[in-house]
């Protein structure tokens, strides 16, 4: 009966003939839901009867159906006053169905399915969505570029083709998605998972039990989804699981990654969407918890979700060229070199729509493979590529492969809004392909201005610091070389929005084309600073105060030595200091609460700083407290 489901209905296939004959011979089929994304990410799921549905079928796919502003991020755009938001049909990418297998409809014994519509939201007749906002910025990025081609023909000259051969261009994109997934309300030791990691214990191995079940149910789903799924297998975080008396395995604590064959941009931000709703929901019916978030154990491997950014040119006569790869002894092409340098040279206000959430900026740290730099590898020799994987933009080349030669941004996690982040990135190569056409820049012009030293001046890249690098970063850099040569990484959700004022002339590359309005980014950062703010003092030092007061005093007095006594009293400066008020002084979580209240954003990002390193001090040394005790 399985077999007979409908998961796909591919573009081409939505017209009301069609899905009028498809609902009716799926009686399964019960509801309808159009999924939107606000400026958060958030993916919008009311269930709507397809007997509704189809009584007003044309209303659904070519009008527009209202929904409350207020269950979508959109603030300063739709008010409690004028909460209106109208929701238009996507018609041109894959729709889904969605089976709870929860619920079996009785007379089919099938289990009930939701039909997915993607869909763009409009306040005032104005789209204001993130899907709309990397339609457009695709839209606007293709006719740029082929309005480039135009006023200068020698860009497509090296190529060896000229404008009439070409017919479209075409944006390739693709993400990979990691996770944690644990038993419930088991939990592995910080200092166990830290070691496992640096052993390298879980790295690649086999993958057991409900785990392994999980994986290849979630690798089979995606294929019936059409998603075409190349790989799942562990990653560098987890122990190894226990085996209760019935033998079964418990205290799971694994890292996993999915990856899946790319498409074009927005189809796959929409695939990203769905793959994560798949494993979650697969991992569940087995027993299992999937958390996507970027840092959900400190002093642990975080998760990313790295980002392929691909652009090529699809000619009349049905072949492809891929516009990054270069057609002599290079690494790149002009357009390859150009893209790379825009997103670097911009990446300051891009940073915003990648890193978000103060989980993602804890992630972003030293020694856990994740970037922390504005810089980027393009290999070390022409002839042999190679793969650095400490910096924020990596060149993925196969000289046995020139159409999948493309970048990857490894900044991105599983909550990073891919349709914001996706849109950002062809936006800025734009301007940097803008910059070398217009100024007629050869590839070497353009990998000697890339590889440039501290210092040397350039016509795009800034004088100040370096933006390649095929060492280490972390390894072969110490913290003050790292800040000269590629600058200082924003430490809090504040700092990183407050490059759309330092860096005016940056954001106006992303405004290119008005798509990322003055409107659209000032509502994404009143949204981001109300999250970063309710995080802080509701979820944050809650989670820290009880960490704090779990930290006893586990000592007797008559049997403790002098270093005992000097750890505990160092400890108990740290809890006092940042969770207890006196009258003579405030603790670290009083003050960011009076700043938030006062709204000294500035202030609440310093004391940010401060009491996160003093939490990791207070952890350390309660470590080493524990350890140094006979009983």
């Amino acid at each position: 009966m399985l077999k007979d489901l409908i998961y796909l209905i591919p573009k081409g296939n939505h017209s009301e003939e069609d899905l009028q004959n498809l609902l009716s011979s799926h009686s399964e089929i019960k509801f309808v839901s159009l999924i939107g994304i606000d400026l958060s990410g958030n993916d919008t799921d009311e269930k709507i009867p397809v007997k509704v549905f189809l009584e007003d079928i044309s209303t659904f796919l070519k009008g527009a159906i209202q929904t409350d502003g207020s269950s979508v991020v959109l603030p300063g755009i739709a008010s409690l006053n004028n909460a209106k938001v109208d929701m238009l049909a996507d018609l041109d990418v894959n729709w889904y169905v969605d089976y709870n297998n929860e619920l079996l409809d009785p007379e089919t014994d099938k289990p009930v399915g939701t039909l997915r519509i993607p869909c763009f939201l409009f306040h005032e007749n104005i789209p204001v969505d993130s899907r709309y906002i990397l339609r457009k910025s695709i839209e606007h990025f293709k006719t740029t570029l082929m309005d480039l081609f135009a006023k200068y023909p020698a860009s497509l000259s090296s190529l060896g083709i000229n404008l009439d051969e070409v017919e479209d261009v075409v944006a390739t994109s693709a993400t990979e998605l990691e996770f944690w997934v644990k038993t419930p309300n088991n939990q592995a030791q910080i200092e166990e998972l830290s070691t496992s990691q640096v052993l390298q214990e879980q790295y690649w191995t086999r993958v057991r039990g409900s785990v392994r079940t999980a994986l290849e149910q979630s690798l089979l789903l995606m294929d019936t989804y059409g998603l075409e799924p190349e790989m799942g297998h562990k990653e560098v975080g987890g122990v190894r699981a226990k085996i209760d008396e019935a033998g079964n395995l418990t205290h799971i604590m694994e890292q996993l990654e999915i990856d899946w064959k790319f498409s074009n941009a927005l189809q796959a931000a929409d695939n990203e969407l769905l793959v994560r709703t798949l494993v979650k929901e697969v991992f569940r019916n087995n027993g299992l918890d999937v958390t996507f978030l970027a840092k959900p154990i400190e002093g642990v491997a975080g998760s990313g979700e790295h980002t392929h950014v691909g652009m090529a040119l699809k000619l009349k006569n049905g072949k492809r060229i891929n516009l990054f790869t270069a057609p002599n002894n290079h690494y790149l092409s002009i357009f390859g070199y150009a893209s790379v340098m825009g997103v670097l040279n911009n990446y300051e206000v891009i940073n915003p729509f990648v890193s978000r959430t103060n989980d993602s900026l804890r992630r972003l740290k030293p020694g856990f493979e994740a970037p922390v730099c504005i810089v980027t590898s393009l290999g070390h020799s022409v002839e042999m590529p190679s793969r650095n994987r400490s910096v924020l933009m990596g060149l993925v080349r196969d000289l046995n492969s020139p159409l999948g030669t493309r970048f990857e941004l490894r900044a991105p996690n599983p909550h990073s809004n891919t349709y914001l982040v996706m849109a950002t990135l062809y936006l800025a190569m734009l301007d940097g392909i803008t910059y070398a056409v217009t100024n007629n820049k050869s590839q070497d012009d353009l990998l000697s201005e890339l590889s440039k030293k501290p210092g040397e001046k350039a016509d795009y890249l800034g004088t100040e610091r370096a933006y390649r690098s095929e060492e280490d970063v972390f390894e072969d850099f110490n913290d003050e070389e790292r800040a000269k040569y590629f600058g200082i990484a924003p430490t809090t959700v504040f700092e990183n929005l407050s490059a759309f004022d330092k860096y005016p002339e940056k954001l106006k590359a992303l405004r290119a084309g008005d798509i990322l309005s003055e409107k659209i980014i000032n509502s994404f950062r009143i949204g981001t600073e109300k999250r970063w703010l309710t995080e802080i003092n509701t979820r944050i030092i809650s989670n820290y105060s009880d960490e704090i007061r779990s930290f006893k005093k586990l000592h007797c007095t008559e049997n403790a030595l002098d270093l005992d006594i000097s750890y505990w009293q160092r400890i108990q400066e740290l809890r006092v200091c940042l969770l207890k008020d006196s009258y003579a002084t405030k603790s670290l979580f009083t003050k960011i609460k009076e700043a938030t209240d006062a709204n000294n954003l500035q202030e609440v990002s310093n004391l940010q700083v401060e009491m996160d390193a003093k939490m990791k001090e207070l952890r350390d040394l309660y470590i080493v407290y524990s350890k140094n005790l006979l009983d």
